[in-house]
Order: structure tokens, then C-alpha cells, then sequence
């Protein structure tokens, strides 16, 4: 019989051992069923069966965790005496660490099978910090089966990060082999993680067109309004390549400027200008009140056409929103920062 070496919690509970738990080496390790019992609620429940059984003669009351090594048993048996043990983790103790290092694969299949949250969790992070392309398929199906849905996700990340080495190991091959369904199912996330990414990637690529097309059209009101003086552009390569292009409307022939693209950029904007302008009457960029009368007018001929350029110009809108709420939290944080620092100049 095992001795219990459950300093600290342990030691403070005079009374005798009450249970006895049988492991793979046919050893047996003493514990407290009120212990047990407020750790884990299945132990709990197998307490109140067994002593039911029992019926009060007497006897001490025996729990079998089979199919694990007597010293992971042994471990559980320790962090559920003293949970503050899985904080010890975090600050890197020693005797806690080496046995979480040691047993973590054991005590996160028991820490499931017994309902033991808190240790799950640590289970889980332990696991992850050591994660490696060589075993990562090893510990993905230990995830799937405990139900363990944080270290299922760290596995498929570093899956999809290093896709080529997890496809060399032994333990891809014996999937492929003996497992076909899961393997097609971490093909499919793969794919769909892949097709999100894209996704993510073509929005931010948009969003980037429509805060360009925004200060664009910051700018062109800046250029129209004040005349573009030196120093005080909102952005002074925007408004160089607006110049150019009005410059270039200018000098442009005629006859050439429906099929000139620089034309038909500086077109665009105007008329992008003129869509999104609040301004009544007397605004001061040029040909705003003819495109808005034109849209007026316009009745619907082309309604396709005419919603894809709604849709432009509100996307264009959210992006100017966006952009005038983000400088002015940057202001905010900035006044924030130069608080504190004023008073203490005054306070000298």
C-alpha cells in the first residue's frame, strides 16, 4: 500500500484515510472521500454508489483508475489534494512542473474522465507549450477524445504552420492508414482555415482601396477649398497625385478624354465627391452640382450599374467614419498621455 505524499492540503486533514485507490500496479493509494469528493463530481458519484453499497459496515471504501501508470494516478491523486499546485505551474515550481511534464498526456485523461476542470486547463497549456511537429498528430487526437476544443485549435494551428514536416511523420502516415475519416476532416479545416485567411486578406485589401478613395476625397475638398498650401495637406502624396491629374484634365485634349485613363480617374472622383457631398449648393469642387443633378436625373437606366455604385460610395462613407473615430481616439489617447505630465509641471 502507498503511503500518501500529499503535502501541504493533505497534511492538514486529521482524519484517516477513508478510501483506497487501486491502480494498474495493483498498489494502493489512501485518500479522503471528502476530498475526492469536492474535487471531481464523478468521484463523487461513484462515493455515494459505493457507500450505498457498503450500507455502513465499515469497511474502507475502494475506487479502481485502471489503464493509466500508477504514477500519473499518484499525481492526480496530488493536484487534487492541492490545486494551487496547477498555479505553481505558472511560476515555474519545480515538483509541480516535473510531474505535470512527466504525466500531462495520463492527467489530461483523467482530469476529462473525472470532470476536474481547472486541471484540464492546465493539462491543456502544458501540452501546448511543448507542442512539435514529430507529435502534434499524437496529441490532436488526444484533444479530440478529451473533449479538449483550446489545445485541439493550438494543434491545428501549428498543423497548417508547418503543414510539409507534420505530413513526414510516422504518426501522419499510421492516420492515413488506419484513420481516413479524420484525416479528410483536418484536410477540410485546413482548407476552410485557408479560404478564411483569403477572405480576411481580400477584406483588408478592400478596406485599404476605401480609406484611399476616403482621403482622396479629403484631399480634393483640401485642394478645392485652400489651395494645397505647402504644409498643410492631410496627405501630401494624395494631393501631388491629384494635382497631377487635374493638371493633366487640363492640358488634355478633347477629343481624347473619354478614352484617356487619367481622365477617367479624376472623373471618377468627382463624381465620388459629388455622391457623398452634404454640401446644399456653392460647393467649390468642380462639376459637383452637375453630377448631382445628373443623378437626379438619372431615373434608374442602368440600375445594376447604379448599385454597384451605391455600394461604393457606402463603403466609402464607413471608411471616412472609421478613419475620423480612429484620429480622434488617437487625439484622446495622445491628451490622455500629455495630462498627467502637464500637471506635473505645474505641481513644480
Amino acid at each position: 500500500m502507498s503511503s500518501p505524499m500529499y503535502g501541504g492540503v493533505g497534511d492538514t486533514i486529521s482524519s484517516p484515510a477513508d478510501v483506497l485507490i487501486l491502480t494498474a500496479s495493483k498498489s494502493r493509494i489512501p485518500a479522503h472521500s471528502r476530498v475526492l469528493a469536492a474535487a471531481s463530481p464523478v468521484l463523487e458519484r461513484l462515493l455515494d454508489q459505493t457507500e450505498k453499497r457498503i450500507d455502513g459496515s465499515g469497511g474502507a471504501i475502494s475506487i479502481s483508475i485502471l489503464g493509466v501508470p500508477h504514477g500519473a494516478v499518484d499525481a492526480f491523486l496530488r493536484f487534487l489534494y492541492s490545486p494551487s499546485r496547477c498555479g505553481m505551474l505558472e511560476a515555474k515550481g519545480e515538483e509541480a512542473a516535473a510531474e505535470m511534464a512527466e504525466h500531462a498526456v495520463h492527467l489530461l485523461v483523467l482530469s476529462h474522465v473525472y470532470q476536474v476542470g481547472w486541471l484540464k486547463r492546465a493539462c491543456e497549456r502544458a501540452l501546448a507549450s511543448r507542442l512539435a511537429s514529430e507529435a502534434v498528430v499524437d496529441v490532436l487526437v488526444l484533444a479530440r477524445r478529451c473533449d479538449a476544443a483550446w489545445l485541439h485549435l493550438r494543434c491545428m494551428k501549428l498543423i497548417a504552420k508547418d503543414f510539409a514536416a507534420v505530413e513526414r511523420t510516422e504518426a501522419w502516415r499510421f492516420l492515413q492508414e488506419h484513420d481516413p475519416c479524420l484525416e479528410l476532416d483536418i484536410l477540410q479545416s485546413l482548407h476552410d482555415a485557408h479560404l478564411r485567411q483569403k477572405r480576411r486578406r481580400r477584406k483588408r485589401e478592400e478596406q485599404r482601396v476605401y480609406t484611399e478613395l476616403s482621403e482622396a476625397m479629403d484631399c480634393l475638398q483640401h485642394i478645392c477649398t485652400e489651395g494645397c498650401a505647402t504644409g498643410h495637406c492631410p496627405d501630401s502624396a494624395t494631393c501631388r497625385g491629384l494635382r497631377q491629374l487635374v493638371n493633366h484634365l487640363a492640358l488634355c485634349d478633347r477629343k481624347k478624354r473619354h478614352s484617356c485613363g487619367r481622365c477617367k480617374r479624376l472623373w471618377q472622383l468627382l463624381r465620388l465627391h459629388a455622391s457623398i457631398c452634404v454640401q446644399p449648393d456653392h460647393c467649390q469642387v468642380p462639376l459637383c452640382s452637375q453630377f448631382k443633378q445628373k443623378m437626379d436625373q438619372s431615373n434608374g437606366k442602368d440600375e445594376e450599374e447604379d448599385e454597384k455604385w451605391r455600394l461604393l460610395v457606402k463603403k466609402v462613407v464607413s471608411a471616412r467614419i472609421m478613419s475620423c473615430l480612429a484620429k480622434r481616439k488617437r487625439q484622446e489617447g495622445f491628451q490622455d498621455q500629455e495630462q498627467p505630465w502637464l500637471k506635473h509641471n505645474l505641481l513644480e
